[in-house]
């Protein structure tokens, strides 16, 4: 069976009979059959096929539908690809189009505000800068300092603010939820309201004004918490044996609140105006770039997501919204991306958002081009040591930084695994529609990318 096996290969080649009779003698010889078996093996064990058939094992067991592809930093050759082409809801790592999208447009510090001065007034607009007295981002309190020292009368305008305060296709009953905070032109706070429990019904509030929106619930739950209402920002407490010490809760942003909040941090009146005035204006910097960038990546920092493709759409038009930002980013540096995204929202909180393993791979490579290596590692979530990596992919040494994104029935895991031979790979995994527990599929994808990382 060798003997025919070896002389149709050789055949194929159109080898003349004679050179056929030689190989195929010499190839058969007993001292040669460990070798000719050994070689087969190899060629059938070889790294990617050894991998996928990991992967489809994984897709098999797991009952997932699942997209994994793998390049060569410096390559645009797949050394695996398993369905790579194949459309998935990415959840947060629509993240990494985000700050790609701000690291082509924003430069090296957020605009915080224009504004025009008129005799004894001071006109201002937002320009959606997510970082005004939000405690999760360095504040060098700029922009606070320049409001609260003007000698004059304060108007706010927001027509320049024209979307939905919350994103298209975003689950509308995680409204109460810290991470489903609201977008607006001028953030404070984080647009999310902080409440510590003391003791005795006795509560803290930051900001204070949302003290007089609590009430107390006439009767009590399984567990202790405070549910805001859907269309206002009245809070309500509902007690129980099961103690919080502590909430974070989105309130419901407008302009009128917007200048409230303002009069009562700057402690000065802040009035609305409907328009803002034609002429030439200028713009105030806050704070450099990376600070917010680093809470998106590694915190996975939704709010500051959508804000940042507020602030991209200030930069190529005067209106912030998202949509903007989003067809202006696809026209003019991701018209060339294997798969044409379907992208909805910054944050990845939105269901219509649909991306590709091997474009976000062709995103990761745009990225470091824009955002030099060195520095893009201190902004991701490190395996083992940082973010939303923390707990998982540990090693003695790093070898994986990258952006995870989870919802429902989603895991998925995109960014930079340094191998044993020191290569550095770019690579998106993407789990969607499973039911087993999540943290099984994430163990799932750690072993395999284990695999990678020790055979490459």
């Amino acid at each position: 069976m060798l003997f025919t096996l070896a002389a149709k290969f050789l055949n194929k080649r159109r080898w003349s009979p004679q050179t056929v009779s030689a190989a195929v003698y010499c190839w058969v010889r007993p001292a040669n059959w460990c070798y000719l078996i050994g070689s087969l093996f190899v060629v059938g064990c070889s790294p990617a096929l050894q991998i996928k058939k990991q992967v489809l094992q994984s897709e098999k067991s797991l009952h997932d539908h699942l997209g994994f592809y793998v390049t060569d930093l410096h390559s645009d050759k797949p050394l695996v690809n398993v369905h790579g082409a194949h459309y998935f809801t990415p959840a947060s790592n629509t993240k990494i189009f985000t700050l790609y999208a701000s690291a082509r447009l924003l430069g090296d510090s957020i605009s915080s505000l224009k504004y025009i001065q008129r005799n004894d007034s001071l006109i201002f607009q937002g320009l959606g800068d997510p970082s005004f007295l939000y405690p999760n981002v360095f504040n060098n309190g700029r922009v606070y300092g320049f409001l609260k020292n003007f000698r004059g009368k304060l108007f706010f305008n927001s027509s320049n603010f024209n979307t939905d305060p919350l994103g298209t296709g975003w689950a509308w009953d995680d409204y109460n939820e810290y991470y489903s905070a609201e977008c607006s032109p001028f953030p404070l706070y984080g647009n999310l309201i902080s409440i510590k429990n003391k003791s005795n019904n006795s509560f803290d509030f930051q900001p204070k004004r949302f003290a007089s929106d609590f009430q107390l619930a006439p009767f009590n739950r399984d567990r202790e918490e405070i549910i805001r209402d859907i269309d206002s920002n009245k809070l309500t407490h509902f007690n129980s044996d099961k103690k919080s010490s502590a909430w974070v809760i989105p309130f419901r942003t407008s302009s009128d609140l917007t200048a409230d909040l303002l009069s009562d941090t700057l402690h000065q009146n802040v009035e609305e105006i409907s328009s803002f005035p034609k002429g030439k204006y200028a713009t105030l910097k806050s704070i450099p770039v990376d600070s917010v960038f680093k809470e998106m990546m590694v915190a996975s920092d939704n709010f500051i997501a959508e804000q940042l493709l507020l602030q991209c759409a200030a930069v190529v038009s005067d209106t912030l919204k998202p949509e903007i930002a989003i067809q202006y980013v696809l026209k003019n540096f991701l018209h060339d991306l294997p798969d044409l995204p379907q992208w909805a929202d910054g944050s990845g909180l939105s269901r219509f958002n649909l991306f590709t393993p091997r474009s976000i791979v062709a995103v990761w490579k745009k990225v470091i081009q824009v955002i030099p290596q060195d520095r893009l590692f201190r902004l991701l979530p490190v395996g083992g040591k940082s973010g939303t990596l923390k707990n998982s992919y540990k090693a003695d040494v790093p070898y994986l930084y990258g952006k995870t994104g989870s919802l429902s029935n989603v895991q998925c895991v995109s960014g930079f695994l340094i191998t044993q031979k020191k290569k550095i790979l770019v690579f998106s995994f993407m789990h969607n529609n499973f039911t087993a527990p999540g943290s099984s599929v994430r163990k799932q994808m750690q072993t395999i990318l284990e695999t990678v990382r020790d055979k490459y």
